[in-house]
């Protein structure tokens, strides 16, 4: 293993890690998923280089568009509940109001 596929899937676990267990706050939910969407772009991006193929480089520019588009949705999510609750906290927020 080299340190380059070391560094990814360590800032994948670190960031499914982070993930999973620090939802108090609707800001570092989206940071952890960003870096999840970043290392796997990092692998994805990796992988034909291993290979010395170039016909797989597509599969990196459409996540990272994704990824790009994700962005946007949580922060326009953060913006509006923000504005509405008065806080970007993960317990003030309840689905099942109107």
């Amino acid at each position: 293993m080299t340190a380059l596929h070391f560094s990814y899937i360590m800032a994948f676990t670190i960031s499914m890690i982070g993930f999973t267990l620090h939802r108090t706050h609707l800001i570092s939910t989206l940071l952890c998923l960003e870096g999840i969407m970043l290392s796997m772009f990092i692998a994805l991006s990796m992988w034909p280089l291993q290979l010395q193929t170039p016909s797989l480089t597509l599969a990196p520019m459409l996540m990272l568009a994704f990824s790009a588009c994700e962005a946007g949705t949580g922060l326009s999510l953060l913006a509006t509940s923000s504005r509405t609750h008065g806080s970007d906290l993960l317990q003030n927020m309840n689905l099942l109001q109107c």
